[in-house]
């Protein structure tokens, strides 16, 4: 069978290849190297269901950034990683203390508790952020029958706000919850954001830090698709083979979702394309700082602006970039920066910024 490689070939694209867009890191296309493993992997057969060699490759690299008791099982989506990350480390009767913002409470149409079974406990944060003090508003009722028992707690790094877990604040967190009985999982969605603001390797705010399970991001950083829940405490989960499979999860050809992986964490692919995201945040932040009636709402530490703007200036904005309204209500927006933003996307993004709302500067 003869395989297309000449591009002019192929059918011509739908969309305009220029356009960009600060909605989210999910609109940005595969990275050039990606899509070059994939192809690799591509050729002859490999054993299906993870017994490839990709797969297998992928578990000594996540062990290099980990910890030699590491273990990774790649899945197909964000929404997957968190549920089966959390039904690992829970009983039937279990509950999760989360963020009221936290991506598992908010924006998963109710998976964890619908398909994972588990109960959320939410706590209003102003940041995103837990603290030991805020997961005790809900790390309570151990024995009581008539309540669903707190022994797991969530955290997101980055945050759904763009905001930033120290190590020490990690850490605090991880001993407060362990000194409960509790255990911690971290949403990674944007792990490698997070590793590139703090300049630290992964494993230092993760398994040194005193996490227990990690769901780790791809898609937002590069991939074609793919996640991996990352258990770096084998004595916190239970039962993943069986629940990545009862869950629909289980690809049967992994190899694809590895390959990416061991293309994007073997050689600093996911580090290069994180910094570059956080700079492009950095610099749209920093452009828009004397546009009057631009008004931050948090500060920007990794890939993401959060920031208010005057009642219509949003939708005249979205004529050019799309982007979303965070809280339609008090006209908060959230402006994210992908691994293929430019200095000249958000350059004009700026001005279209500055042309709709106005520059208090006279720039």
């Amino acid at each position: 069978m003869a395989i297309v490689t000449d591009s002019s070939l192929l059918a011509a694209p739908l969309h305009d290849a220029a356009a960009r867009g600060f909605a989210s890191d999910n609109y940005s296309g595969v990275h050039p190297e990606i899509l070059t493993a994939l192809a690799h992997a591509n050729g002859g057969h490999q054993v299906s269901y993870g017994e490839d060699d990709y797969t297998a490759r992928l578990q000594e690299i996540i062990q290099s950034h980990f910890g030699p008791q590491a273990v990774a099982y790649p899945v197909f989506n964000g929404t997957g990683a968190n549920v089966l990350s959390l039904q690992s480390m829970l009983p039937r009767w279990g509950a999760v203390i989360c963020a009221a913002t936290a991506h598992i409470n908010v924006d998963e149409n109710g998976a964890p508790e619908r398909i994972g079974g588990m109960k959320l406990l939410a706590v209003p944060t102003d940041d995103g952020k837990l603290t030991p003090e805020l997961i005790d508003r809900e790390a309570w009722g151990w024995g009581d029958e008539h309540r669903a028992q707190p022994l797991a707690v969530s955290i997101t790094q980055t945050t759904e706000l763009g905001t930033l877990y120290s190590i020490e604040e990690i850490r605090a967190i991880a001993d407060h919850a362990h000194g409960h009985g509790m255990k911690l999982h971290m949403d990674g969605a944007r792990l490698a954001n997070a590793a590139a603001a703090l300049d630290v390797p992964l494993r230092e705010f993760t398994t040194e830090a005193g996490v227990d399970i990690v769901s780790l991001g791809g898609t937002k950083n590069g991939l074609l698709f793919g996640e991996c829940v990352v258990v770096l405490n084998p004595e916190a989960a239970t039962g993943l083979p069986y629940l990545r499979k009862m869950n629909m999860q289980l690809a049967s050809k992994m190899r694809f979702i590895s390959a990416q992986f061991v293309a994007l964490l073997e050689d600093g692919l996911w580090l290069r394309s994180a910094a570059h995201a956080n700079a492009m945040a950095a610099r749209l932040r920093a452009a828009v700082a004397g546009v009057d009636g631009v008004r931050p709402t948090q500060e920007t530490q990794a890939n993401a602006v959060f920031a208010t703007l005057p009642a219509g200036a949003a939708d005249r904005i979205r004529k050019k970039f799309r982007f979303y309204d965070w809280d339609a209500a008090r006209g908060e927006v959230r402006w994210m920066c992908s691994f293929d933003t430019s200095e000249a996307d958000v350059d004009a993004f700026a001005e279209a910024i500055r042309a709709e709302v106005g520059d208090s500067t006279g720039a």
